[in-house]
Order: C-alpha cells, then structure tokens, then sequence
C-alpha cells in the first residue's frame, strides 16, 4: 500500500469560536434577559463565546457575522443599541471585522458604518469616529490542551525537553510533547509543554513563567494565530531544522499556525497483554509486548454518538473488509470505517458495521467475528499522548481556588492533573503539588491527599470523557462551582472536555 500523507482535520466550529475583551478587560456577554449584551463578566465562559461566520475574507479584514452558543446572532439597531436576536435582513448583523497590528479587533456595523464599543459595563454602536473604546481583544475559547501546526512546513511544534528547544518538525501530532498549555494572563499568552516548562523570548525553555515568557497573540477566524514578544519579533520556524524562535522577518506567512485542541491518541491492548499493531501496512494485530509507534491510533468520535473511527499512524482508518477482517486502510467518508463502542469498567468493546463484535482471531489478527462479546472482544485503552489532564466542563474548569479548600469546576484558567496509570482505563489523579486527589463522604475533592485512589476513565468523544470516582459516582460539574462526585448517570455535567 502507497504511504498515504498525514493530513490534518478541517476546521471545526470550535476553532472559528473567541471571547471578546473590551479595553475595561471585561468580555462581551450573552444576557439571558431582554435580549441585551453587556461587557461586564471577567471570565470567559459559555455566554462569552462567540462563533465567528465569515462571508468574506481579505487579509486585514472580514465580512462577519457573531452568533452566541444559544444560536442567536450579534445585532445593531439603528437608535445605537446593540442586542442579540435573528437578523432581518440580508445585511443586518453584518459586521467589517478588521485585524489591527496590535492583535486587537474592531467590528463596524456594515449598515450604519459605527463601531461596537463599551464603556466598561454596557456594549453600544454609536460612533463613526475610530477610538481605543473601539477595540476588542480575541482570546480562543477552544480548550487551552492544544496543538501548533504550521501550513507552510506540514508539520506540528514539538517541544524536545532534552535541550529546551522547540522544533516544528513533527508531520504526525501523535507524541506528548506535541501538546502545549495555552495560558493567557494579563491579555498574553505564555506556552507550556507537556513537561511544564514555558517557552521563552530567549528560543528555550524555561521553568517559569514570567514576562520573558509572555507572547502577543494575532487571532484570525479559523484558528490561525500568529505569536510575537510585542517588540517586533514574530515567533516562526527557522534554520534547516526549523527552531521555533523569534526573528523579525518571516517570509510567505510562516508566522501563521493553526491553533487545534489535542487529538486524542490511545493504545488498545488485547487479553493477551499484547498491544493491537499496524504490520506490512495495513494488517492489524495483537503483535507487540510494548507501545511502538505502530501501536498509536488516533480516537475521533463527534460525542453526539456512539460511533467511533479510529484512525492509525500511517494516516488511514481501520476498517472491515472482507472475510471480518479489519484493516487500516479506510478512508475518513467510508462506512466500513465507524464502530459502535461499549465500555466496560474502562475497557472498551467494539462493535463492526455489520453488527459483529472486535477480537484477536488465534493467528493474531484483528477480526470481526463475535456476535456476543466476551474477555476477548475487551480491549484495554490507555491515553498515549497524555501525561495530564486539564478538564474543562459546563461552568469552566477544574482547578484550585485560593478561597476554597475544595477543587472547583468554574475557574478561567486549569490545574493539571498527572495521570498515573496502574491498570488498563484505571488511574491514579495526582495534583500539581505531588500530592494525590482524596474525597470526601459528601463527594467533593480536595487536592492532598495521602494515598492515591482509583478513578476510572471512558471516553465519550474525540476530546471528551467521563471520570467515575473512588466512590462509585460519576464525577460532575455543579452550578454551584464544586467539583462533586454524586451521579449515577451520565449527565450533561459529567461529560468533561479534555
């Protein structure tokens, strides 16, 4: 079979999503009440995200429209006023969204030609004449878990611990150390690995954050960004081996990268503590004792079914073919590429188009055979690419407060969560100061604890999961802020983007 070029997801509607910081630091707001937008929350949550829909697009500028997460769209009226609501005309809602060199924003409303602007708490459209009040500063709502690809070169940033450098050499985003932190403080964005050093204006890494390690970020719908020291200094690939550093002349856009959550990438291991591998190119079997590269897929489910496609290293799916065989040779549309999976106690079973469940045939092989799963159709899953986790849920994400003793599920920027393997789907949550995670008899979590439990996790998506606690409950996000641990089912709150 003919190598098959590593090529990376079209953007998703998560990727053309932003907040918008007014001049004040506050974020431009969905209000549940009388239709109204204001810029008065400090934090970037769901009723501060916005999609961006382009029309028309020509270098320092958009043809846009601004929808909300609850489908309503960004409107100004002709009295000044600025609400959300559906748009009335082919035009209304329409705004010249032009990119300024300091990184930031500004919308003028295509029929009256005035600006969107804020004094701090409310959000109006009633000047022509172009001010600071006028400027808005995109932050990306994706999930802060993410990945640098350049277009120019085809490849991904990868960060090399070894001697503090970043290189953009990588064409397949499938090790750990191709996912970067994305930590935005005080209107910059400071870039951690997934060893936790922070990229630094000096093209090394560093141990902490500082202003050193701070960056400018230019945003432009679909997720291109670009990244500067605010002095001139753009940061982009140079050399033969394409360092990733700061220089003051990039040529044909090789400042620009594509900014992506994580993929998700696992290792399967069959019954016989064997890990499922792609061989002479397509066939695959239970051949390995160890994790080789060959041994990495790629977990790509919507997380609105149970469907699954899993796509390995040599840039083809796994499909069923003839005679119940499966391959890695399918391609993203085809049907034959999408199983059904199952969970079983943090092992995974999967189930083939045609209705049959996955196991180890006696040659090795993978095969299609079973109408009823048993210990050979369970698969063992482990997260390949992930030495942590940062959870993301409905009110935020999951981190320590300085005010509460329990971990909280509404914070604006994650804690890090080192993931301890000690069996197949089981680990050990340590938090970032060494200690492990403890719960309480009321099902909440402090961040100290002396012995490490065991919490199960189950995929449900493509960056998606559910985490089933040491006491038998599905952990979830409460409105109240706290991280609980209470509920039997699997809720909206227990679904965690990671």
């Amino acid at each position: 079979m003919d190598e098959v070029e590593w090529m990376p997801r079209q953007p998703k509607a998560e990727d053309l999503r932003v907040g918008l910081i007014s001049w004040a630091g506050s974020y431009l707001t969905f209000e549940t009440y009388k239709n109204t937008v204001t810029a008065t929350a400090k934090g970037l949550g769901r009723r501060q995200t916005w999609e961006i829909l382009v029309s028309n697009e020509h270098d320092t500028q958009a043809v846009v429209r601004l929808r909300s997460l609850q489908g309503l769209y960004l409107l100004c009226e002709a009295n000044g006023s600025v609400r959300y609501g559906r748009p009335s005309t082919s035009h209304h809602g329409c705004f010249l969204l032009r990119f300024h060199r300091n990184g930031k924003w500004t919308l003028q409303c295509i029929i009256s030609g005035r600006y969107v602007e804020s004094d701090g708490e409310d959000v109006f459209c009633t000047s022509r004449v172009l001010s600071a009040y006028h400027m808005w500063t995109p932050r990306p709502a994706l999930h802060a878990h993410v990945i640098l690809y350049s277009p120019l070169n085809h490849c991904y940033a990868r960060a090399d611990p070894t001697i503090g450098r970043v290189w953009v050499d990588t064409p397949i985003p499938c090790l750990e150390e191709c996912g970067f932190l994305l930590h935005f403080q005080d209107g910059c964005y400071h870039l951690e690995t997934s060893a936790h050093t922070f990229l630094s204006h000096l093209d090394r890494l560093v141990s902490q954050p500082s202003t050193q390690t701070a960056f400018h970020m230019q945003v432009r719908p679909g997720g291109l960004v670009a990244l500067s020291d605010g002095e001139g200094g753009m940061l982009y690939p140079q050399g033969p081996r394409l360092l990733l550093s700061l220089g003051s002349n990039p040529h044909r856009g090789e400042e620009w990268f594509i900014l992506q959550r994580c993929p998700t990438w696992v290792s399967l291991r069959s019954k016989t503590r064997k890990f499922l591998s792609v061989i002479y190119d397509i066939e695959v079997c239970a051949a390995s004792e160890h994790v080789i590269p060959v041994s990495l897929f790629q977990f790509e489910c919507d997380g609105e079914s149970p469907n699954l496609q899993i796509r390995s290293a040599n840039g083809c799916y796994l499909a069923q073919r003839r005679h119940r065989t499966v391959l890695a040779d399918g391609h993203p549309l085809e049907s034959d590429t999408f199983f059904r999976m199952h969970w079983n106690c943090g092992r995974i079973i999967l189930q083939s188009p045609n209705g049959r469940f996955l196991g180890i045939a006696p040659n090795g092989l993978l095969m299609a055979n079973a109408t009823i799963p048993g210990p050979n159709e369970e698969f063992g899953i482990r997260l390949a690419n992930r030495p942590f986790l940062a959870l993301r849920g409905r009110y935020g994400y999951v981190g320590t407060s300085s005010e509460h003793d329990l971990l909280q599920c509404n914070m604006d920027q994650p804690d890090c969560i080192h993931l301890l393997p000690c069996r197949q789907g089981i680990y050990h949550f340590q938090a970032q100061s060494g200690s492990f995670w403890s719960i309480t008899s009321f099902g909440t979590f402090r961040p100290w604890g002396k012995f490490a439990l065991n919490f199960c996790i189950e995929l449900q998506g493509s960056n998606l999961l559910t985490v089933l606690a040491p006491n038998g409950f599905y952990m979830r996000s409460d409105r109240s802020g706290t991280l609980v641990a209470d509920s039997e089912d699997i809720t909206r709150e227990c679904i965690w983007e990671f």
